[in-house]
């Protein structure tokens, strides 16, 4: 997969003076089936998550509170994406390099994920991505 496969992706928002509502919904919003959700939050200042790829498991990530930074790597180009509003999310293809830093205080990330937890789905060491990559 390539880095430019990746996107943001604008979710419905229904304005309301009680409070705002959007919207997810598999195969609608979003390239996939949900498999699996969970969601990263207490992140103590200068941490970083993730820092692996998969080898078929895609996500949608959302910043449902506060902000971080996604950075994508695909083993030529990198790129980072910014994320801080809960009505986008940025979609992850499968067999992209994957790391999340630069959180707020309180920030929650939201991840969608198109297959259950498989420990040999992932891809842990960055040489070893680079090698499947080439």
């Amino acid at each position: 997969m390539k880095i430019s496969e990746a996107k943001i992706i604008n979710l419905p928002k229904i304005l309301d003076r009680r409070g705002n509502l959007s919207i997810i919904e598999e195969m609608k919003n979003i390239p996939f089936k949900i498999e699996r959700t969970y969601w990263i939050y207490d992140v103590p200042g200068g941490e970083t998550r993730g820092a692996h790829a998969y080898k078929e498991n895609q996500e949608f990530i959302v910043a449902l509170s506060g902000s971080f930074d996604v950075i994508l790597d695909d083993g030529k180009e990198k790129k980072t994406f910014s994320l801080n509003r809960s009505y986008y999310g940025l979609y992850v293809p499968k067999g992209l390099w994957r790391q999340m830093n630069n959180f707020s205080t309180n920030a929650l990330a939201l991840i969608l994920a198109s297959t259950k937890y498989h420990a040999n789905d992932y891809i842990r060491n960055y040489d070893e991505f680079l090698k499947i990559k080439s």
